[in-house]
């Protein structure tokens, strides 16, 4: 008979490795369950994550210690959890499988008995690992040029309601939205191919509308079209966008998986498209500070998976505050060659991209002429701006509200305070009236 070993949960903890260049390393936040020390639950989150187990085997693998995962830094924050960096030797991961990753870090670890809350605060990858992955196809530069924009932020506007119009009515609204100063229009994250508003029908319409905006302009512009469906669909939806010669296609990459946004990013690839990634759902699991999986490390599996744009959030206006300077990282981490954390920041490590391109960060939520400039100064002009009820809830309509946003870009840009321009500019004076001005502090 084998000899019998025993997978003791301390092995998995060893505070005086140092992680190697190619360890993948994990910053867990770990809150024990009543009566485990921080050093049983830190090892069962490595052993759990990588060869551990929770009896004793009869057989041990020949690789059992070089795969073996380790937690070797831990930090009280004083508030019942911990901070807990774990390394992981690269060769515990499939080359190119985010599903696989997430399996592995993000996977059944959440369930444990012992662990009362867990989150998954950064994940820091080796350069061996991220090349395994495309990482965007346009990035920051390759959106500025199919939309021959240098130096502004780019406009987008989601017809509000999300739901409720008929192919007809949405290609209208996009034209004045588009021909009022807006660069693209967009999709709502549950906009897909509903019986009153089929895929195709709408994709049509809005390409006339753009069609006519860009002669009537003479400006570029675009449709996110929401492409999220099952597989063989979404395949479909893809092709027709680049059918009908737009370059954007948006995907709500986290209900449909990392996998099919691999897929899809293969397909936009094949076609030149480039890719809006839409967050939606990413709250369930991003909400709770002591459980889940921080939104920081969602935006690193964006860039790696080869998202060209990504939804961030809205950092708030007025004095700065920890969601401000969440969001603000989030767009460095974005758009920075090497992501390199606060001073004051004691979860997060140093992040070289390897030369992947950077992704237009995009801040959206409650925006409107009023409060565009506290937005821009704190994540600058390299930023895509979605304002939908901002633009559609002018009060003259919404090709009035698309040139209020422009005239506040432009009053912004130039210096010139937004009352003063207003006085000018009366697409922007009554979307004052109605909205406010916020004031940067």
């Amino acid at each position: 008979m084998p000899e019998k070993f025993d997978i003791i949960y301390h092995e998995f903890v060893d505070e005086n490795y140092k992680p190697s260049g190619t360890d993948l390393i994990v910053v867990f936040r770990v809150t024990p369950a009543k009566g485990i020390s921080i050093y049983d639950a830190a090892g069962r989150v490595a052993a759990e994550s990588s060869v551990g187990t929770w009896t004793t085997l009869s057989v041990k693998p020949s690789l059992f210690e070089k795969l073996k995962a380790k937690a070797y830094r831990l930090h009280d924050l004083g508030d019942g959890s911990w901070l807990v960096w774990v390394a992981y030797p690269l060769e515990l991961f499939e080359e190119g499988s985010i599903p696989n990753l997430a399996s592995s870090v993000l996977g059944n670890i959440f369930g444990m008995k012992a662990i009362e809350g867990l989150r998954v605060e950064d994940i820091v990858f080796p350069r061996e690992y991220i090349e395994w992955f495309p990482g965007p196809q346009h990035g920051v530069t390759g959106v500025r040029e199919i939309l021959k924009i240098r130096d502004r932020p780019i406009l987008a506007t989601v017809p509000k309601p999300k739901l409720g119009y008929t192919p007809e009515e949405y290609g209208k609204i996009a034209y004045e939205i588009l021909v009022g100063g807006v660069d693209l229009v967009k999709d709502d994250e549950n906009f897909a191919g509903q019986k009153f508003c089929r895929f195709e029908a709408r994709l049509r319409e809005v390409m006339k509308a753009i069609d006519k905006a860009e002669k009537e302009t003479g400006e570029r512009k675009g449709y996110l079209a929401n492409v999220t469906a099952n597989i063989k669909e979404m395949e479909k939806r893809i092709k027709l966008v680049a059918d009908y010669g737009n370059q954007f296609i948006m995907i709500d990459f986290l209900t449909v998986g990392w996998a099919a946004l691999h897929h899809a990013r293969e397909l936009a690839e094949e076609y030149k498209l480039a890719i809006h990634g839409h967050r939606a759902f990413h709250a369930a699991f991003t909400r709770n500070p002591r459980h889940g999986v921080s939104m920081f490390v969602i935006a690193k599996l964006g860039r790696l998976a080869g998202l060209d744009h990504l939804h961030i959030g809205t950092p708030s206006v007025g004095k700065m505050d920890a969601k401000t300077m969440e969001v603000i990282d989030y767009a460095r981490l974005l758009r920075e060659p090497v992501f390199k954390p606060r001073e004051d920041d004691i979860i997060h490590m140093e992040q070289d991209w390897a030369g992947l391109k950077p992704v237009l960060p995009v801040s959206s939520g409650g925006l409107h002429p009023g409060n565009l400039q506290p937005v821009i100064e704190k994540l600058g002009a390299d930023v895509l701006l979605q304002v939908g009820g901002g633009v559609i809830g002018h009060p003259d309509g919404p090709r009035a509200g698309a040139a209020a946003v422009r005239q506040a870009i432009d009053a912004i840009l130039r210096g010139i305070p937004l009352d003063e321009y207003a006085k000018e500019h009366r697409e922007l004076a009554r979307a004052l009236e109605k909205w406010g001005h916020v004031r940067p502090v």
